[in-house]
């Protein structure tokens, strides 16, 4: 859903929710270390009309595109990731870290900021020629989205989109993503 092709009553209700959604999300400087400004989206979850509106506008933005798969990074993403993909008519992935997921996985080592780490999803999760979207809270440097993208392309599926409620665009995450759109709620 764009803005820019909104009524104009649209626009107000989005700008409300999008405003309502930014206040409820706590900063926390310093967490988890020193020089880390943590996006805290807990406290968006306490209050129910800040949740709503967040799954609301993304399942505004999804429903009726021919989504199969609603892919959720580890862990927030578990969090967003179900309630879009059953208004939507999807099934959920989830995307884990190593040695969650039982049965034969498939893995993606990627890289992060302080080293690597590696996310793995079910073989016959997701089908060739499926559609898929990524889910995870924010997007920072981009490389657990990657991983997540490449899992699903390795295995014949179409990413159509990531989604995400915060982006921090200082640190270049979209430049990532290359060719593969992003929408994000919330530009800290």
């Amino acid at each position: 859903m764009s803005v820019s092709h909104l009524e104009t009553s649209d626009v107000d209700d989005v700008d409300d929710r999008i405003r309502r959604i930014s206040s409820t999300i706590r900063v926390i400087p310093d967490f988890p270390k020193p020089g880390i400004i943590f996006q805290d989206i807990t406290t968006l979850l306490l209050d129910h009309q800040a949740f709503k509106d967040t799954i609301d506008l993304f399942v505004e933005r999804y429903k009726g595109k021919n989504i199969n798969v609603v892919a959720g990074v580890e862990a927030r993403g578990f969090i967003f990731g179900p309630p879009i993909a059953l208004a939507i008519g999807a099934k959920f992935v989830p995307m884990r870290k190593p040695k969650k997921l039982p049965g034969e996985v498939i893995s993606e080592e990627y890289s992060l900021e302080y080293g690597t780490d590696i996310m793995e999803m079910h073989v016959g999760a997701v089908q060739p020629g499926e559609n898929a979207l990524v889910v995870d809270d924010l997007i920072a440097t981009g490389g657990t989205l990657c991983a997540a993208i490449r899992l699903l392309e390795r295995v014949g599926a179409n990413v159509v989109e990531c989604a995400c409620v915060i982006e921090l665009p200082e640190l270049k995450g979209r430049e990532r993503l290359a060719d593969k759109p992003l929408f994000v709620l919330i530009s800290s």
